[in-house]
């Protein structure tokens, strides 16, 4: 339905005078001091307001110019709305979508909720909590990445923020969700990290802390301990482990969840005998290797052993701020790579998604390359000698 116009005439812009202007259903005619005529728009559009000048007079800009650019705007509008949610009117902002991801992560007891909530609370909402969900560009997080690193936050820091936000993106885009479709998600503007210094146990010291741990005062101190150093696991992956996960002829746990998906996860001989006989003393040997200390609990498991944990790496006298249960994993890891495991291998066993991560602690701690490099160790014969290849003069 074409609109009607009762103060944007022909007439009443041709009688406006230098600076003088006249508005209407969201169109701005205004007269420059040269005498020539400016349309611009000033309209709400999809809940944003849109302000953009449309051109002159003198470039063959006219009103309807301007009509059909508002109409333009709004058919988009309309086209991007076929794919909302069902029960929406408009499309949801990062600040909404931020909220409802919080409460459905927490309803399903999501990990490392209290970082991600200061991710999203203190850092990526107040930048882009106004931009729409499926609108969220490559070049904004450019921006974010460039804004943080002026603040002065490590690439490190930035990188666990981004993370925070492809998590919330990724879930977004599931079928379940369907906030969004796949095809509007953003490639992370990632950068390389200034690796950390790997700590590792010696020998004396992973006894030293093993004795500590069986002195503590929680009954499971002791096999969380030899769960790290005989598995290289992480902390979540051991404290969320089952009796009847394990296959004790093999030496295997089934691990469900990970961070590079499941796997089947060797252990020593050692681990399978301790579990065998933690697992005698059980009400369920086929439950929770570490339960949760109270009943009724989510999970039905301990989530957390880095209390006990420190008790132990004090008793042992090692230092706690460097001694973490990740410690553990590095010294397995470790471990292998001095033993001149090859990387595959270390793979299968470490649970990291690519080869390039183990290769870290091969470069390390690995002595194969020095090894490989001697196997080339070819000495000069001593019937070779300078003399012999020196020019001679002629």
């Amino acid at each position: 339905m074409a609109l009607k116009f009762s103060k944007l005439s022909g007439r009443a812009i041709s009688a406006l005078v230098p600076g003088g202007k006249i508005t209407e259903h969201g169109i701005v005619a205004e007269k420059t001091k040269s005498g020539d005529v400016r349309f611009s728009i000033n309209v709400m559009v999809d809940g944003q307001r849109i302000h953009r000048v449309v051109g002159k007079d003198s470039e063959g800009v006219r009103r309807g110019t301007a009509e059909r650019l508002i109409e333009q705007l709004r058919t988009e509008a309309r086209e991007g709305r076929l794919n909302l949610p069902e029960g929406r009117k408009l499309h949801r902002t990062f600040a909404e979508a931020a909220t409802e991801y919080v409460k459905r992560m927490e309803a399903t007891d999501g990990k490392d909720m209290k970082n991600k909530k200061r991710h999203l609370t203190q850092r990526l909402v107040p930048f882009l909590g106004s931009t729409r969900l499926d609108k969220i560009s490559q070049h904004k997080l450019k921006e974010y990445r460039k804004s943080r690193s002026d603040q002065g936050a490590a690439a490190a820091t930035i990188n666990r923020e981004l993370s925070t936000l492809s998590h919330l993106l990724n879930h977004a885009s599931t079928k379940d969700w369907g906030w969004m479709s796949k095809a509007d998600l953003p490639e992370l503007p990632k950068e390389k990290e200034t690796r950390k210094r790997i700590r590792i146990l010696t020998p004396e010291q992973r006894v030293r802390l093993l004795e500590a741990a069986a002195a503590d005062q929680n009954p499971r101190v002791w096999l969380f301990v030899l769960f790290g150093l005989n598995a290289s696991m992480r902390h979540s992956e051991i404290v969320q482990r089952r009796y009847d996960e394990v296959d004790f002829d093999s030496c295997n746990i089934w691990i469900d969840k990970a961070k590079a998906g499941e796997r089947q996860q060797p252990i020593t001989p050692a681990l399978r005998d301790a579990l065998l006989y933690q697992r005698d003393m059980e009400d369920d040997p086929n439950g929770w290797i570490f339960p949760a200390m109270r009943p009724g609990t989510k999970t039905g498991h301990c989530r957390d052993m880095r209390g006990p944990f420190k008790r132990a790496v004090i008793r042992a006298g090692l230092n706690p701020a460097y001694c973490t249960p990740h410690v553990m994993r590095h010294t397995a890891i470790s471990a292998l790579a001095m033993a001149k495991t090859d990387v595959p291998t270390i793979q299968k066993i470490s649970g990291h998604k690519t080869a390039a991560m183990v290769l870290h602690y091969v470069h390390l701690f690995g002595d194969h390359v020095h090894d490989a490099i001697n196997a080339l160790n070819i000495t000069v014969p001593e019937s070779i000698t300078p003399e012999l290849h020196t020019r001679t003069r002629g």
